[in-house]
């Protein structure tokens, strides 16, 4: 299968890129630079010059392939509002491109953020409010009435290569300039976790048999005290571990701070059970807490 893929040469993509690749799959990565061009060649992957903004590379990289995987996101959570609504414009032209040929069509989304303190599965549905204005779950899947095989994948914590492990990655730098490993409260808050190369191998599985409306977990671990990920952060850093109440986040975290004092648990059972995926990598801890990881 020809795939088009956004965000192909980033940290969640190029290990998909890579698994497509090696499982026979040809893939043809959007690029907006020449480092990401040459990146993107040096794995096997043939290149589309383009942007999330480039509306027509977008359509032409969907009508002239035999699937969609859009992974590419812009994570500066000090503008999260307005790169919602540019992943939802990218989405949109992607999905009307689509329209009506039952290709695959997979978007990307996170387990966060939709039953804070339950263990979310794939059978709740996000809600659309205010607050989270990431909404790329929602407007890919409403092309699954209109002739695509369209699907989401939920991403956790992903780790898995030195110095990247999705949020916390942030909460590393923070930690670097405040000189202080802090988490709210009593730390109890967990965060699902999992490994780049485990999703990599859930969105090929996704786009080889997934459902249309499917959405599907790539969660190798239900959730990871957050005061465990700290003491890992400060110890990499030998930086003190303190506790913080949740009014003094924004202190420490900045924009994230609407994450940090939230227990996001999250399954991955109907996953396992749909596509016959099974997570198989190094945990969270123990792959952060390896020398050097950050």
């Amino acid at each position: 299968m020809r795939v088009f893929m956004t965000g192909a040469a980033g940290f969640i993509g190029t290990a998909a890129t890579k698994e497509l690749i090696a499982n026979g799959h040809q893939v043809i990565g959007l690029a907006r630079s020449d480092a990401n061009a040459d990146a993107l060649k040096k794995i096997g992957a043939e290149v589309l010059r383009g942007s999330l903004e480039d509306l027509d590379s977008l359509r032409k990289g969907a009508t002239e392939t035999d699937g969609t995987i859009h992974c590419a996101f812009n994570h500066d959570f000090a503008k999260f509002a307005e790169n919602g609504q540019l992943d939802k414009r990218a989405i949109e032209a992607i999905g009307d491109a689509l329209e009506g040929t039952n290709k695959p069509f997979i978007v990307t989304s996170g387990t966060g953020l939709i039953a804070p303190g339950s263990v979310v599965t794939e059978d709740m549905r996000r809600e659309v409010g205010p607050q989270i204005p990431r909404v790329s779950e929602q407007t890919g899947l409403a092309y699954a009435a209109r002739g695509v095989r369209a699907m989401a994948i939920r991403l956790p914590q992903v780790h898995g290569s030195a110095g990247k492990a999705g949020l916390i990655s942030f909460l590393v730098e923070s930690a670097r300039q405040k000189r202080v490993a802090a988490y709210a409260g009593d730390g109890s808050y967990r965060w699902a976790a999992g490994h780049n190369l485990d999703v990599a191998r859930l969105y090929r599985l996704a786009l080889e048999k997934g459902a249309p409306d499917g959405v599907y977990h790539g969660v190798g671990e239900e959730g990871v005290p957050m005061r465990q990920i700290m003491e890992v952060i400060g110890r990499a850093l030998d930086v003190p571990l303190v506790s913080v109440k949740n009014e003094e986040l924004g202190e420490y975290y900045g924009p994230l701070a609407m994450f940090a004092a939230l227990d996001m648990p999250a399954s991955s059972a109907l996953t396992q059970q749909r596509l016959g995926w099974a997570p198989r990598e190094i945990g969270l801890i123990a792959d952060i807490g390896q020398p050097g990881y950050f």
